[in-house]
């Protein structure tokens, strides 16, 4: 896992996404999907930028069904952006680097 960016799973999500004192980006993804591959990199850019504001997290959806099921996400990769437990803002599919942090300054 990038530095910065951390594994989240079914069990923990309530404890480090909902219920985190700062809001978190989590990324919905899995390893044989080639577009989270290459959203990876932007994420982990944006999470050296604004990792001091916003906790990262990474959620892989094959071992993780329960999360994703709850949220409705049909297609990988997912970003959402969650602040005092409730959904900001959500994006599926590859985003330019510009949409993302539009998105983060959003909660800042």
């Amino acid at each position: 896992m990038a530095e910065g960016i951390n594994e989240i799973e079914d069990g923990n999500f309530e404890s480090e996404v909902l219920k985190s004192d700062m809001p978190v980006l989590v990324d919905f993804w899995a390893p044989w999907c080639g577009p989270c591959k290459a959203i990876a990199p932007v994420v982990e850019e944006l999470s050296k930028s604004f990792g001091d504001q916003i906790k990262f997290m990474k959620c892989n959806v094959d071992n993780s069904p329960i999360t994703p099921g709850k949220y409705g996400i049909k297609a990988i990769p997912t970003l959402i952006l969650f602040k005092d437990g409730d959904v900001v803002d959500q994006i599926t599919g590859m985003v330019a680097k510009s949409k993302l942090e539009d998105v983060i300054k959003k909660v800042l």
